[in-house]
């Protein structure tokens, strides 16, 4: 019943306010990430610490947001959503505001956990709460989501660097557009490694990109507050039970495949996006601009397609766009490994890769949706997958691209990584069309109403017969009343016609009178009188 108070235009007016909230909550959680790239060197000043010795706050905020989703998808299956997301604003927001004066490396790291926490939290809500606000309308509203993260990714570093002068935080700002997902990945740690602790004069510029960033999603905060006043548990308690007879049957395996396949699409996503700079400068021999230029390639064409997914998802269903991005990644990502030697392909492979990423995660989801139901603990599952994906996979290239120096093992992963979701989307497919148990019973039930309508015309074919045997047997009574009335009536006429007691004696037994009636009249007198009889 909750949701009905969804329909007209108070609901309608009432889930774009949701849609715009979230996009906007998004847009801070892409700030809150990207900012700590650009602003790296300055927190390590403030703990007195070498850059490449604090490269634990990476991981403690990892774990953060790897428990923050667990425990959102949890908790966001028994409270309501506005209220867990408000809260979560503002632990982010508490967070931002705490680290420009931390001066303590643990305490730093505490402050970033319980932002990654907060994160993870947002990023597991804002998705089902996306696809519980707009139902099988979600695709255009889940893409408009994932972009407004980009777009405050893209934003962060901007911020963070207007009016430093300094040449090293732009080039640090450059490098951080790579990190366009969840969590920041580790290369990004040891990339702003290289860079000295920065002077005094950029302190200002550094306290004051957390303090604007942190109002901005203070005041997100308080709309979801005003979001949870307009809403209540109970619509989001009808929406799950309305939706339990929707789950797929085969649930949770094609969530632990939905789980593997964002692990892999997300890492490639970071991986490539974090590697291709060194890349394009060992390898391919380019100029720092000309690489730094080939990066923003990857990621302007990832915003590109993510803002253009917002009006696909229109008119082109979720699996079309999904196949579509395989099918492109898996071409880039071939001419990348093989063919990357040559410029031309490297500058239209990187686009093509980047484009073919942008719309997987927030079509995946979209998708999985049409086929099973989305709660707090299956959205969390794919956020865990996502941010492993994204911690594992970078690093894991980074040691193997260590260990082997003239393996192109980027571009490798890459297709590697390409080849595993083309083979995992079809296995996913096909359980998620699998007939459930509930479109058995339907048949089975059809069946017993086929066979009970079968049954009972059956019945009234016996009936119609019985009442016909019925009619028979009345018939064939009649028909013996007659023959009784016929015999009657001859008796009582011979009677009458004064034959002798000797010619009554020898009248014939009733049942034979049919056919022994010339006998009995012999050639006596009566002989008239019992043809009359007979005529009469």
């Amino acid at each position: 019943g909750g949701w009905r108070c969804w329909r007209g235009a108070d609901g309608a007016a009432l889930r774009w306010c949701i849609s715009g909230v979230l996009c906007a909550s998004f847009l801070g959680l892409g700030m809150s990430i990207a900012v700590l790239g650009p602003t790296f060197p300055n927190l390590a000043a403030n703990v007195r610490k070498n850059v490449s010795d604090i490269y634990y706050i990476f991981v403690g905020r990892s774990l953060g947001s790897l428990a923050g989703s667990v425990v959102g998808g949890v908790l966001f299956d028994c409270m309501n959503a506005a209220l867990l997301l408000a809260l979560s604003m503002l632990g982010t927001a508490a967070g931002l505001y705490g680290i420009p004066w931390c001066k303590e490396s643990l305490l730093l790291t505490v402050l970033m956990s319980v932002i990654g926490g907060s994160m993870g939290i947002l990023d597991t809500g804002g998705n089902v709460m996306a696809l519980n606000t707009w139902g099988s309308e979600a695709g255009p509203h889940m893409q408009a989501l994932h972009f407004s993260f980009a777009v405050g990714a893209f934003l962060a570093p901007i911020l963070a660097t207007v009016d430093s002068g300094g040449s090293k935080s732009e080039e640090l700002a450059k490098a951080e557009k790579t990190n366009q997902s969840v969590l920041a990945p580790v290369p990004t740690a040891s990339a702003a490694s290289t860079t000295p602790a920065p002077e005094d004069h950029q302190d200002g510029n550094f306290l004051w990109s957390y303090i604007i960033i942190g109002t901005y999603i203070l005041l997100i905060s308080v709309f979801f507050f005003v979001l949870y006043s307009k809403t209540n548990s109970a619509r989001d308690k009808s929406k799950a039970s309305a939706q339990k007879g929707k789950r797929a049957k085969h649930h949770w395996p094609l969530i632990g495949l939905m789980f593997v396949f964002f692990l892999f699409y997300v890492g490639a996503e970071v991986t490539y996006g974090s590697y291709v700079y060194t890349y394009a400068v060992v390898f391919a021999e380019m100029a720092e601009s000309e690489a730094a230029a080939l990066n923003s390639v990857f990621w302007g064409a990832f915003a590109v397609c993510r803002g253009a997914a917002i009006f696909g998802a229109a008119v082109l269903a979720p699996v079309t766009m999904i196949i579509m991005s395989l099918v492109c990644s898996a071409a880039s990502s071939s001419a990348l490994a093989f063919f990357a030697h040559y410029r031309a392909s490297l500058w239209a492979g990187t686009a093509v890769y980047g484009a073919s990423m942008a719309t997987i995660f927030p079509s995946g989801i979209s998708w999985v949706e049409q086929y099973t139901v989305i709660e707090g603990k299956s959205a969390s599952l794919f956020v865990v997958g996502a941010a492993l994906g994204e911690m594992c996979i970078p690093v894991a290239v980074g040691y193997l691209q260590g260990r082997f120096h003239d393996v192109p093992v980027v571009m490798y992963t890459a297709f590697a990584t390409s080849v595993m979701t083309v083979l995992l989307f079809p296995v996913m497919h096909k359980l998620a069309n699998a007939p459930q148990d509930s479109d058995a019973q339907v048949v089975s039930e059809s069946e017993t109403r086929k066979a009970l309508l079968s049954n009972s015309r059956l019945t009234e074919d016996e009936e119609d017969e019985e009442e016909v045997r019925e009619w028979n047997d009345a018939d064939f009574e009649v028909i013996e009343m007659n023959d009784k009335l016929k015999n009657s009536l001859t008796d009582t006429s011979l009677r009458i016609s004064g034959d002798a007691p000797a010619e009554a004696s020898l009248q014939p037994h009733p049942d034979d009178i049919l056919g022994d009636a010339p006998v009995v009249a012999g050639g006596s007198p009566g002989r008239q009188n019992g043809n009359v009889d007979w005529e009469k």
